[in-house]
């Protein structure tokens, strides 16, 4: 009896798992990376600039919120004491009842202290208030200077 041994290339099995492993393992290529970089940028140059002109936007409507809470505060204030703080009380008659206030709540009329503007600067009071007004309730705005225009603007509370 003989024993037929058939005899394979050495290596061939290895050679085609080796092949198979080489394509297995292909990645992206600098095309398809640049692709996918260029359409990001179109997003981002699309979204960002709504993006940003959104914070300003945002701190505005913070401080006119502050104004209108304060404003409201002054109103109460008025109420129980027949007329709003002096200028040089100023806004702490609101937290800190003055020598010469009748009625004063416990805790005051603002808990926890009036708020600051959108850009964290405390907000401008003055009584009288100018063009007849019974007070200036007001932010500087974002570079908290008087005047300025855009988001430097000062804004006013609605009286």
């Amino acid at each position: 009896m003989t024993l037929a041994i058939s005899k394979l290339p050495v290596g061939s099995a290895t050679a085609e798992r080796s092949s198979f492993k080489k394509h297995a393992q292909s990645g992206f290529t600098l095309i398809e990376i640049m692709v996918v970089i260029v359409i990001l940028a179109i997003l981002a140059g699309l979204v960002v600039p709504k993006v940003v002109g959104q914070s300003d936007k945002a701190r505005v409507k913070t401080t006119e919120t502050a104004l209108a809470t304060v404003s409201n505060a002054l109103d109460m204030y008025k109420v129980d004491n027949s007329r709003y703080p002096t200028t040089a009380q100023g806004l702490d008659a609101l937290t800190t009842p003055p020598a010469d206030a009748k009625n004063y709540p416990e805790g005051g009329y603002i808990k926890g202290g009036y708020p600051t503007d959108g850009w964290d600067n405390e907000l401008q009071y003055a009584a009288p208030g100018s063009e007849g007004r019974a007070y200036d309730l007001f932010s500087l705005g974002a570079d908290g200077k008087p005047g300025g225009e855009g988001a430097d603007a000062d804004i006013y509370a609605k009286l």
